[in-house]
């Protein structure tokens, strides 16, 4: 497993091409005019999305590579209105009738 990018006790990012990224991304929000509690909103959507979607929807496994309660997860799910059914079909693959096959021959 790889290692988490901040420290519990420094806030601070590892990597330092991530917190340029970072200073960039906060910059472009706050010249669009973007209130604060709405970037926060949208950072927490979107992290806790890129969590779900890499353990293939499971919130056991999100929940503990976040280092929080599953119940805390389910809670900010509720909250920011993230629909865990999407991010599980998004991981899952088509039923066997929906799915194209590639070079197989039919004997034609």
């Amino acid at each position: 497993m790889s290692q988490p990018l901040f420290l519990s006790s420094d806030i601070q990012p590892r990597d330092p091409i991530v917190k340029e990224e970072l200073k960039q991304l906060v910059l472009q929000m706050y010249r669009i005019g973007l209130r604060y509690s709405e970037a926060v909103r949208e950072f927490q959507r979107s992290f806790l999305a890129t969590v779900l979607r890499e353990q293939n929807a499971n919130q056991v496994r999100a929940a503990k590579r976040l280092g929080i309660h599953r119940n805390t997860l389910r809670l900010q799910l509720r909250d920011l209105e993230l629909d865990i059914k999407a991010l599980r079909l998004a991981c899952r693959r088509p039923p066997l009738g929906e799915r194209t096959v590639v070079g197989q021959n039919r004997g034609d």
